[in-house]
């Protein structure tokens, strides 16, 4: 149990505060160990307990708009907490001004989320079973320090002897050498059953022997014979640096501003965004995501693993690597994050700010007049990259000088593989390798937007696309023609896209209008969306709800964050967007929270490994309605000087 819940801290946090931060900026290192020691002087508590997420309590809007009046913000935190040899969380709010905990509640069958801290120690305890031994032993495996463990999440599939648990379900590969890709050499039909409190393996699953793939696929260069010639570099010269200004976690680009923020469980969210000074989106992050796999054979049915609400993409967030990770004249966050035990890990280069060529905004050529107008455009990007097991998880916001803000996901690593007869793969994967495949998946992604559009006062309308089905009307077969439906309350504002429709979404501020009278409005299209295959009343159907739906929205709730419940690990699916939905309030000219979900359906290729390449998901926010014309139309003209004609060093003239 030591070692699974009193892991060695990771290194200690070195940021200090010099000056006054953010209202919204995220938690220092100073002020997550005033948290801790203030729980752990607190008599109700004390220094038994552990912690599972500490971070910023955000403040109220009331508060935030109280600022501009040149009002202080009091610092608060939420804090879970849990006891190593007990069930339950306890959820704090911790006043950092007046140190002191200002609401309690417990929660007696929460689960916390796998800790960072418990990987490898889950690893060693599944390595040193007697059961787990001797299956390895029936598949000709003797040295067990070449077994590499993930422990994956177990979910709630109802399994005897498992109630009530807090539990890892685990599978496993063997490394041939040091470095080599173990995931090349799945040990297919082994999975271990791990109690975290209790430290120790209760079951040992053996669903049968099949071969080991022993060829190698490496993918580390120390590995590779030979490289393709390289090409002749390609830099990014910004000679007067960048034209961001970054304030702490304040960012102002163009006509751009916003704050970044961080925490343990979602990663990078988003506050305050504004263009022109008029607001957008109050807050958005990524607020979910789901990987359900399509497979019921052996142990794989269990493969519904929630990265974001099991695991958190904070803690499991990469230090980045100036060009290599970004390319440019980088500005870099750092971020700081509590540890399981009470101390504090910091993460250098969490967060990369960085401009990049949009190519061309808006062109045209008067074919009367043979004159020219253009404009390139160029968009701020935001990023962060988190590796959970064997996949990377790349986040980039991007913000153009259209008054677009775009989210997009690139996922890469190394897709999960398993053995199968070579030249026989089951019905739900692809052999990527003689003897390896890999089976379909999703990745399914949730947007938590809470809409601003132009100050409070929001609604969101439905708008698809017909033909004119009267003849009358439409003589020549041409006319079609878009509706607009607004989307008065919750239960009537779950939809799915329809192309077939050309369906798409627009939050719009009926306080306010353009000057053609119209509201105001940003507008959202489902670029990227999925087909859930889980049944709904199934294990992993009944926790990933959220699927169900492309567009969930609800009236503005604090407290309701995440799309499958504040406590995932082993939850029951209650406590979601399908609850909040239930009260069926009125979404009309009131704050809301527009949930968009959207993501990757994957069925792996064999270019998908050794190591995938970038497969992309996300989702455009583009104003509708919002500016009265083309906001980049006052873009100055401008030739960049640094373009050279191939094979000359003479600049382009234009």
């Amino acid at each position: 149990m030591d070692d699974l819940i009193h892991a060695a801290p990771a290194t200690p946090g070195l940021s200090a505060r010099v000056k006054p931060r953010h209202p919204l900026s995220p938690l220092d290192a100073g002020e997550i160990r005033a948290v801790m020691a203030i729980i752990r002087d607190d008599a109700a508590f004390g220094p038994g307990f552990l912690f599972e997420t500490i971070e910023l309590k955000e403040p109220t809007h009331d508060a935030l708009a109280a600022v501009t009046a040149g009002h202080a913000v009091p610092r608060e935190a939420r804090a879970n907490i849990f006891l190593g040899d007990k069930p339950g969380i306890w959820r704090l709010t911790v006043s950092l001004s007046d140190r002191v905990i200002t609401a309690s509640a417990f929660l007696a069958t929460a689960k916390p989320m796998i800790q960072l801290e418990q990987f490898l120690a889950i690893e060693g305890v599944v390595r040193a079973h007697p059961d787990f031994i001797a299956a390895c032993a029936r598949r000709c495996i003797t040295d067990m320090s070449m077994v590499c463990v993930d422990p994956w999440s177990a979910g709630n599939f109802g399994v005897p002897g498992e109630e009530g648990g807090y539990l890892s379900h685990t599978f496993s590969w063997l490394r041939l050498r040091r470095d080599e890709n173990f995931y090349a050499h799945p040990i297919e039909g082994i999975n271990a059953v791990v109690d975290i409190k209790a430290g120790k393996v209760i079951r040992v699953d053996d669903y049968g022997v099949m071969p080991i793939p022993m060829a190698e696929f490496n993918y580390e260069a120390q590995f590779r014979e030979s490289f393709r010639p390289s090409l002749k570099p390609l830099d990014i010269i910004q000679p007067e640096g960048p034209s961001f200004v970054l304030d702490g976690h304040a960012i102002t680009w163009d006509n751009w501003s916003l704050v970044i923020g961080f925490n343990a469980r979602e990663g990078l969210t988003l506050h305050d965004i504004r263009v022109d000074h008029r607001p957008i989106v109050n807050r958005a992050s990524l607020a979910e995501m789901v990987v359900p796999y399509g497979t019921p054979e052996g142990g794989h049915f269990r493969k519904n693993v929630f990265d974001i609400g099991e695991y958190g993409l904070g803690k499991l967030t990469n230090s980045l690597e100036l060009g290599c990770d970004c390319l440019g004249h980088i500005a870099y966050l750092d971020v700081d994050l509590n540890t399981m035990t009470g101390d504090v890990f910091h993460i250098d280069k969490a967060i990369c700010i960085h401009e990049e060529d949009d190519g061309i905004l808006w062109k045209h050529w008067d074919f009367r007049t043979e004159r020219t107008e253009v404009r390139r455009g160029r968009k701020l990007v935001i990023s962060s990259i988190a590796t959970v097991g064997n996949y990377e998880y790349a986040s980039y916001w991007y913000f153009t000088q259209d008054g677009m803000i775009e989210f997009e996901m690139k996922a890469t690593g190394i897709i999960n593989t398993s053995a199968c007869v070579p030249g026989q793969p089951s019905k739900y994967g692809t052999e990527v390798a003689p003897g390896l495949q890999g089976h379909i998946h999703q990745h399914a992604f949730c947007a938590r937007l809470e809409m601003a559009v132009d100050g409070p006062g929001n609604s969101v309308v439905e708008c698809n696309t017909f033909a004119e089905e009267d003849d009358a009307k439409n003589p020549y077969g041409n006319a079609f023609y878009q509706t607009e439906t607004v989307l008065e309350s919750e239960q009537a504002a779950g939809r799915r896209a329809n192309p077939q429709t050309q369906r798409f979404w627009k939050v719009i501020n009926p306080n306010k209008t353009n000057h053609t009278g119209k509201p105001v409005g940003y507008k959202l299209y489902p670029e990227h969306v999925l087909t859930s295959y889980l049944k709904p009343g199934s294990p992993s159907g009944i926790r990933s709800a959220f699927m169900t739906n492309h567009l969930w929205v609800t009236k503005y709730d604090p407290e309701e964050r995440y799309p499958g419940g504040e406590f995932m690990n082993h939850s029951t699916g209650a406590g979601g967007i399908t609850d909040f939905i239930s009260h069926d309030r009125k979404l009309v000219n009131t704050d809301l929270v527009v949930w968009h979900v959207f993501g990757l359906h994957h069925q792996p290729r064999t270019e998908d490994f050794p190591v995938q390449p970038c497969i992309k998901a996300g989702f455009k926010l583009m104003p509708s309605g919002f500016f009265d014309q083309n906001p980049g139309i006052d873009l100055a003209p401008g030739v960049n000087k640094a373009s050279k004609l191939a094979g000359s060093s003479s600049c382009c003239a234009g």
